[in-house]
């Protein structure tokens, strides 16, 4: 994997989503500070959403944005092919398999974002 799937880009686009779902601003029409979970869709908790809640559309939402996710790695024995399983395993199966609730792999990781929806 190369360009915007290296994970080292997969790694700095979870660093800036973090940064913008942690920034705040001021809306004089309210009188307060208002945040992502204040004006984002999050349609499995309309009423009092988290951050986690928000739906964002984001290939990190693969790994439910988390970098420790995104850093696993596990040996995986099957008849064809032995070998060490990680990210790259995991996106080729959620991007044929995006509903899944747990890839094939030794990782075990689920398909599903962060918020709980695909």
């Amino acid at each position: 994997f190369s360009g915007v799937l290296a994970e080292d880009v997969l790694l700095a686009l979870l660093e800036l989503q973090e940064t913008l779902a942690a920034t705040t601003a001021w809306a004089p029409g309210s009188g307060r500070n208002v945040s992502l979970q204040d004006v984002c869709y999050a349609p499995l908790n309309p009423s009092e959403p988290g951050v986690g809640d928000c739906a964002v559309s984001s290939v990190t939402q693969y790994f439910q944005n988390n970098r420790s996710h995104l850093a696993l790695s596990a040996w995986q024995q099957d008849s064809k092919n032995p070998g060490t399983v990680d990210w790259h395993d995991h996106l080729i199966y959620c991007v044929n398999s995006p509903l899944s609730f747990k890839d094939i792999t030794a990782l075990e990781l689920s398909c599903m974002a962060r918020y709980g929806g695909p």
